[in-house]
């Protein structure tokens, strides 16, 4: 199935579901996103009646119907009471193993896309059921940039290239790699596949990627080998790594307790006229610091590595443009 024609789907189940009135084709035309291209009437009506089936095949029941006498057509909805699951008793195994299938719904584009075709709903004056069950469902954040360009590959068996950011030394590196797959593991997000570079199997944290996963070769070429535990390989080399650095950074006079309390003092400094320490730190995990030292602000300047100290302005540049 394209990705257009799911979308499309997935809209059509969202409005028909959110509506307490059965909605007219014409109407289900004019609001849900997908519909709108069709060159002509008959185009249409050939892809609604397709949408229909599908939907039905795949246990979705549409009611029919008309809202008074004085509808001329008949009109769609989706029953709450028909559409929605019984109690079910799952095994330990199996909660968890949906449990690991729901987070991969929890991405920015299906989350905006449903939240979009409510706004729509409301818009053309359909009176939305404001406790209509979410068809996306967040569990796991997968804010990551990289998240949907790696996933993409995955399912189309192409090769990547990225930069990616190591912890120690504070470098940032261009890798190749042909993915396997993404999963999560404890709270974070990997990618699993082959480096070119280094000739074996490798795990990179999503986090840690830089700037624009690019598309290396054609589609189709790679094939995840079929005796690979993804998540087992994740745990064992890349999902427990600690590494610790060592930071350094200016934080101004009387500010940032949180940040003094871990660290030592090593020089005094102005900055901008603003007199204040410089700071050493150890830190574990140095790569995921910069939101932590971004929440002080104008208050700490991160002087090295340089890896961070651009980070942090970046998340600062980022909370600026929004307040604008």
């Amino acid at each position: 199935m394209s990705v257009a024609r799911a979308e499309r789907l997935v809209n059509l189940v969202l409005c028909l579901l959110s509506t307490r009135q059965y909605l007219s084709a014409d109407r289900i035309r004019g609001i849900v996103p997908g519909y709108s291209d069709a060159p002509t009437d008959e185009a249409f009506f050939r892809t609604f009646e397709r949408d229909k089936t599908e939907l039905r095949d795949l246990g979705i029941p549409l009611e029919v119907g008309r809202n008074s006498v004085f509808d001329t057509v008949d009109g769609y909805r989706i029953a709450r009471r028909d559409y929605e699951l019984g109690e079910i008793d799952l095994e330990p195994d199996e909660a968890a193993a949906v449990a690991l299938a729901v987070r991969l719904w929890d991405s920015p584009q299906l989350t905006g896309a449903a939240h979009g075709a409510l706004l729509k709903l409301r818009a053309a004056g359909v009176d939305v059921d404001q406790a209509a069950p979410a068809i996306v469902e967040s569990k796991v954040r997968t804010s990551e940039p990289a998240f949907a360009p790696l996933l993409a590959a995955v399912q189309d068996g192409q090769a990547v290239s990225f930069g990616y950011r190591k912890p120690s030394p504070a470098e940032v590196t261009d890798r190749v790699l042909d993915p396997w797959g993404v999963v999560s593991w404890r709270g974070r997000w990997y990618v699993v596949g082959h480096d070119r570079d280094r000739g074996a199997p490798r795990c990179f944290r999503l986090s840690r990627v830089v700037g624009e996963v690019r598309k290396v070769g054609k589609p189709g070429q790679v094939r995840r080998p079929e005796n690979v535990d993804l998540m087992q390989f994740v745990a064992n080399t890349g999902g427990e790594a600690v590494h610790s650095s060592t930071i350094r950074v200016w934080v101004a006079d009387g500010r940032a307790a949180g940040v003094r309390r871990r660290a030592t003092v090593v020089d005094r400094q102005d900055i901008d006229g603003v007199a204040g320490d410089v700071l050493e730190l150890e830190l574990r995990f140095p790569d995921t610091a910069a939101g932590w030292l971004a929440g002080y602000g104008a208050d700490v300047v991160v002087m090295e590595p340089e890896v961070l100290a651009k980070s942090v302005r970046e998340r600062l540049i980022a909370v600026a443009g929004e307040a604008r």
